[in-house]
């Protein structure tokens, strides 16, 4: 398996010649097409929520102690 062996890799670099073992380089560009982006459609349909009524917190009185 050397320089003058016709079947391996390096004897075809060597005698200069493409074949199974030894595969081109390919010379076409190859074109990836982007992929088309999904239109976002804004949906406009609103849930309204009932008002929320703020409970107030009830005030206690401190009772004052009497003086005696």
């Amino acid at each position: 398996m050397g320089k003058g062996d016709i079947k391996s890799k390096k004897g075809k670099i060597t005698n200069g010649s493409y074949g199974v073992k030894r595969k081109r380089k390919s010379t076409k560009a190859v074109v990836v097409k982007p992929k088309p982006k999904k239109e976002v459609v804004a949906k406009e349909t609103k849930v309204e929520k009932a008002p929320v009524k703020k409970e107030t917190a009830k005030k206690t009185v401190a009772k004052a102690s009497a003086k005696k």
